[in-house]
């Protein structure tokens, strides 16, 4: 017996959702992390909440299970996702939990740095100098990108 593959109708190549392009020919799961800010785990929480076979393409979805999921995405603590998902907890700004995606997300990075920085926090001082902040050492690593050279004297 020869197995067909059946193309649906509706098939879409390209999904754009949240300013990214998602390709259509992969499975739904892991089509939804190329979007900045979703991971596996939490684009299988939202597949769930929306009811969508997980083994489905992104290309086969239909505009309402898109919409769905978007909605669930960007409001996801009215769906009963977790606050434990989420990937900003407890804002510095607002004390409020979300999900932030694709360029809320950068906002959200560049703001925290200017606040660091303008605080002259010692890790917004790191990241201005472009050194490690998260405690390594860098005596002997992370050398690349550094233009420091030793004249030698004749």
């Amino acid at each position: 017996s020869v197995m067909a593959l059946l193309v649906p109708e509706k098939f879409q190549h390209i999904l754009r959702v949240f300013n990214t392009n998602i390709d259509g020919n992969i499975c739904i799961l892991y089509a939804m992390t190329s979007i900045k800010g979703i991971g596996r785990r939490y684009a299988h929480a939202v597949l769930r909440k929306a009811d969508i076979d997980i083994r489905k393409r992104a290309g086969e979805l239909t505009e309402e299970e898109v919409q769905q999921v978007t909605t669930i995405m960007s409001n996801p603590r009215q769906y009963k996702i977790p606050d434990w998902y989420l990937n900003r907890q407890n804002d510095i700004k607002d004390g409020k939990t979300s999900q932030v995606i694709a360029n809320g997300l950068d906002n959200k990075m560049r703001e925290d740095m200017e606040r660091m920085k303008k605080i002259r926090l010692h890790r917004g001082l790191r990241h201005y100098w472009g050194l490690r902040t998260r405690g390594q050492h860098t005596k002997t690593t992370g050398r690349r990108g550094r233009t420091v050279g030793v004249s030698k004297k004749k």
